[in-house]
This record gives structure tokens, C-alpha cells and sequence, in this order.
């Protein structure tokens, strides 16, 4: 029997200028560019994709970033502050999405065709949550999780825990028992490398980012997760740079 299609998968990417460590970052420069303009780009080139929403707040501090969904025509919808679940449904809901695949503004080498395997992989095993960070083996940075919108719904009604809904999808990600998951991740090739560091949270994070992303994008504009990973093994002195910054529990969000 053919699997029926999904009506529209769209990308939603989390951001907004507050952050405790790095206020702003979402806004800083990536080869010219807001990174999280960067982000949009690449989310763009995923194929699986209809469409790319920014999924912001609504607090004044936040227009900046409506200003720049406007300028670069990309779809936004602002919600609440900390309950990210309920934003991720608002979005959902506003663009008429069955299938979200979450990303967040901090994250902004994430690889399209990361974006495309989660997505068939949710299609495929005809699962309610899919994503490739289950299991440790990508750097930390790559990050993509795909579900249908109907279990979020659900998983909205069974918790009101703020940690489940300061990040969005936890719920499904933790309850195995109540909703179906596949994932996938690096095996013991190239991509496998679970310590480095890929997102934003510090200035140390951002220079490394930084530097990676301006040398790769002046080569190809379309790199993937191979050159990323292969730049930085010749370069472990850009990996030192933040190599001391800690990564925050789930729970200290």
C-alpha cells in the first residue's frame, strides 16, 4: 500500500534577541549576513520542504526580527516567550503544516540534507517523531527533529511541565511509550564526532562558527555537514576555541 503524503512539511526555526549568555546572536553576522538569515537559506535548499517559517516571540525586543522575515520574504509567526510548544502549534496552525521539522536560531550550519533524511525517515517509518540526535553521534550543532503536528497537539494536552514546553518537542522525544520514534545518526564515519561543539551559546561558539561558516561558504555557498567536519579535523586549533564551554541540561533551559 502507498503511504499517503504528507499535505506540508514545514521548517520552523526558533529565535529571538534575548539570550542570557549571548544576547543578540541570532542577529550576528554570518559572510554579511543576520545568521539567522543564514539559517533560512539553508533551510530553503532542503527539498523535502514547502516551506521555512521563523517561529519568534512577541515582545517588542523581537521586531527586529519580524523587520527581517519581511526583507527577506520569509514566513513568521510570533508567539509565546517560553511556552515553545504552543508556538510551534501557532505556527503550524497559521500555514496550515502537518509535518514541522524544528530547528533553532542557534544552529546555523545545520545540514539540508539532514533535514531530508529526518523527514523521509518520519514518512517512511510512518512514526510520529523522528530525528537524528536520539542517539549521540553528530556534533552538537546539527540537530534536526521532524513529527507530525497532531502529536504535538497531543503531547501539548498531556504536559504543561515547562521544561516539556520551553523546548518545544521534548515530550514526544522522551516518551517512547506513548509516541512512536526513528532516528538516525552518524555511524563511525566522517560525521561522527559527538563532542564538537556546532551551536551558539557563547562568544567562543560564535567565532568558531563564525570562521567555519565564512571559509566554507566562499568555496561553495551549498556546503554540507562533510565539508564542515572535515575543515574543522584540519584545524584543531579553531575546535579549542570553545572546547571548555559547557552545554546546558534540558532542564536549565
Amino acid at each position: 500500500m502507498t503511504r499517503k503524503r504528507f499535505r506540508r512539511v514545514a521548517v520552523t526555526i526558533e529565535a529571538r534577541m534575548a539570550s542570557e549568555r549571548l544576547p543578540g546572536k541570532v542577529m550576528l553576522p554570518l559572510a554579511g549576513e543576520p545568521m539567522l538569515q543564514r539559517l533560512v537559506e539553508r533551510a530553503r535548499r532542503a527539498s523535502s520542504v514547502d516551506l521555512v517559517i521563523v517561529a519568534t516571540t512577541d515582545r517588542p525586543a523581537d521586531r527586529i526580527i519580524l523587520d527581517l522575515c519581511d526583507r527577506i520574504g520569509c514566513p513568521v509567526h510570533a508567539g509565546p516567550v517560553d511556552d515553545i510548544t504552543e508556538r510551534l502549534l501557532g505556527a503550524a496552525r497559521r500555514y496550515d503544516a502537518d509535518v514541522l521539522v524544528q530547528l533553532t536560531g542557534d544552529n546555523p550550519l545545520v545540514d539540508p540534507g539532514h533535514i531530508d533524511a529526518t523527514v523521509a525517515l518520519l514518512h517512511k517509518r510512518e512514526c510520529d517523531y523522528a530525528a537524528n540526535n536520539l542517539v549521540p553521534g553528530l556534533p552538537i550543532g546539527f540537530d534536526v527533529r521532524a513529527f507530525r503536528v497532531a502529536a504535538l497537539e497531543r503531547s501539548s494536552i498531556l504536559s504543561s511541565d515547562p521544561v516539556d514546553r520551553v523546548h518545544g518537542s521534548y515530550f514526544l522525544a522522551r516518551h517512547p511509550d506513548l509516541f512512536s520514534q526513528a532516528g538516525w545518526t552518524a555511524d563511525d564515519g566522517a560525521l561522527r564526532w559527538p563532542d564538537l561543539r556546532l551551536t551558539v551559546d557563547e562568544p567562543a561558539d560564535y567565532e568558531l562558527v563564525r570562521r567555519t561558516f565564512e571559509t566554507l561558504h566562499a568555496e561553495n555557498r551549498d556546503f554540507r555537514a562533510e565539508a564542515v567536519v572535515a575543515l574543522l579535523r584540519r584545524h584543531p586549533d579553531w575546535v579549542a576555541l570553545n572546547a571548555t564551554v559547557r552545554q546546558k541540561a534540558a532542564a536549565e533551559k
